[in-house]
């Protein structure tokens, strides 16, 4: 195992492609503004890049396997064309109710990168738009960074909510672009983690 290499666990809806609410056309992802320049920063400092992503529409039946593969495709050929090439793509294809291990914010999809692509995802950092992203991340003891693109602006916010039902990231940053230089800080400082809820 090559634990001494760290990885970076990627949500993919909002935080590398535009929201789409159950992108199910290749043809409609797109990349975020700054998206590819943060991953290939990301790559460029020497870490792994992961994505972890929950799919629901397959099990509401808005899209098949066939059509989610296109769609990988389409991102890899996006990605690649920018010069970023990704690890892996980690898929949890079930419902909020099919109690799962593998839907965020549970950290199935986590662990199984890590086993296959031998990394400590306790050293790993969480980067999403979404509280179960940081959620995820905590659980496995990742240093998280909440991104302010797709619903991350509203998640982001002051909220009324109790401390236990919200998940409080270490860093919160504009975009990826953002987020792979708050890295780069964390690396040189030789951090393992953050501050709670630092604006970046």
């Amino acid at each position: 195992m090559n634990s001494s290499r760290r990885f970076v666990l990627l949500d993919r809806d909002g935080t590398i492609n535009v929201e789409r609410n159950y992108l199910s056309d290749p043809n409609q992802l797109s990349l975020l503004p700054g998206a590819a320049a943060g991953l290939r920063a990301l790559r460029e400092l020497g870490l792994g890049l992961v994505v972890v992503t929950n799919q629901s529409g397959i099990a509401r039946g808005y899209f098949d396997h066939g059509r989610l593969d296109a769609i990988h495709d389409r991102l890899h050929e996006l990605l690649g064309a920018a010069g970023v090439e990704l690890d892996g793509i980690y898929v949890c294809p079930h419902g909020p109710d099919d109690d799962c291990r593998c839907r965020k914010p549970r950290d199935g999809m986590a662990l199984t990168a890590a086993r296959e692509l031998g990394f400590r995802v306790d050293r790993s950092f969480m980067i999403g738009d979404k509280p179960c992203d940081i959620e995820l991340g905590r659980r496995v003891g990742a240093t998280t960074l909440l991104v302010r693109t797709g619903h991350g602006a509203k998640s982001a916010e002051p909220s009324t909510e109790p401390a236990a039902a919200q998940a409080t990231p270490d860093y919160i940053v504009a975009d990826l672009k953002t987020a792979a230089a708050v890295v780069r800080k964390i690396l040189r400082k030789g951090d393992a983690g953050g501050s709670s809820r630092r604006a970046a």
